[in-house]
């Protein structure tokens, strides 16, 4: 059995957050992922400033795809509005690679599937022995399911579902485009162009709210597909795949016998534009801040918007999550109870 100080499960942006600064920190770190670098990653790839400077990334020296867009162009119903900050993409297939591989910590490729306490210790399948754990699997993260699920359920009202395909493409259009709330979708759509030829197209709106409509995410997606085609990128051909991730909510318990959970296993996705990649790299350093400084921990200082707090930060809140605020309650007439939607 090995054994280390800290064992951090999931290697994404999260984990090679968390594991970087634990490795600086004199840390004995281990990071375990099921898949091996690089991978897929689902993900629109849209990165702010904000990442970038926390990360103190060069983009001169990133040695991959970046590309740095002066404006959005974004709708809002149909409406547009103006949004004026610099912005960036990457591709998740190197970025992630690549920060990993920067946080300098071993990595052994296995799926865990166990998880248990011994004399104050966690042992991950019989097989890794850790003081410390750190859950950065994403929304399906064993550390969650084992040791947080039961009591800090996630709120459907709060669950997104999107899809995607992202694919070689002679782009000629190089602006970011997001439209929210077009054509009924409870959520946006964005077209994102990426350094060298690659392009982004998806889709993300809220499962429960599309659960009773008439008109699946499929649904939305075929009318997406046309408007690309029509609009942005004739000829394209489109294979879109689904994920699912929650928006920030009241993440009630993300510490608990020296055990963490950061990233989309928290479900930390920003309130105003569903963004994941901010909030994953700062809750991991925040993890690993407490475990080097044995420091309470909490998520406090980890936004939950991606354009500020105010006005329009504000009505995308609302608009997504219908009032549906951080302590889980609902600021507003009661959501409809209903199951979350699959992305049939």
């Amino acid at each position: 059995m090995r054994t280390h100080d800290v064992v951090v499960v999931g290697g994404g942006p999260a984990g090679a957050a968390a594991a970087g600064d634990l490795v600086r920190g004199g840390a004995d770190v281990l990071v375990l992922d099921r898949e091996s670098f690089p991978r897929l990653k689902l993900c629109a790839g849209w990165i702010t400033p904000e990442v970038v400077r926390e990360l103190d990334m060069s983009p001169a020296s990133y040695p991959h795809r970046f590309l740095t867009f002066e404006k959005l162009r974004v709708r809002v119903k149909g409406v547009p509005v103006k949004f004026g900050s610099v912005q960036h993409s990457i591709r998740r297939w190197e970025f992630d690679a690549w920060l990993l591989e920067r946080s300098g910590a071993p990595v052994a490729q296995h799926m865990v599937r166990e998880i248990r306490r011994d004399n104050g210790d966690f042992v991950v399948d019989d097989a890794f022995r850790c003081r410390y754990l750190v859950g950065a699997g994403g929304t399906n993260c064993p550390v969650y399911r084992t040791l947080f699920r039961e009591g800090n359920p996630r709120r459907r009202e709060l669950q997104m579902v999107a899809l995607e395909h992202e694919l070689p493409y002679d782009w000629t259009d190089p602006d970011c485009h997001l439209w929210f709330f077009e054509g009924g979708l409870p959520g946006y759509a964005w077209y994102v162009p990426k350094a060298d030829g690659w392009l982004n197209l998806g889709i993300g709106g809220v499962a429960h709210r599309m659960k009773g409509d008439a008109r699946s995410i499929r649904d939305h997606w075929t009318d997406f597909a046309k408007r690309i085609e029509a609009e942005l990128a004739p000829g394209v051909e489109l294979d879109p795949s689904g994920h699912s991730y929650y928006l920030r909510g009241a993440v009630d318990r993300v510490h608990e016998d020296r055990a963490f959970l950061v990233g989309d296993a928290a479900g930390l996705a920003t309130r105003d534009m569903a963004e994941g990649i901010g909030p994953a790299i700062r809750s991991g350093r925040r993890a690993a801040r407490s475990i080097l400084g044995d420091e309470p921990f909490h998520l406090d200082d980890v936004t939950g918007t991606s354009i500020g707090h105010g006005i329009p930060s504000r009505l995308l809140d609302w608009a997504l999550t219908r009032g549906v605020g951080r302590d889980g309650k609902s600021a507003a007439p009661a959501v409809d109870s209903l199951p979350a939607a699959t992305l049939q």
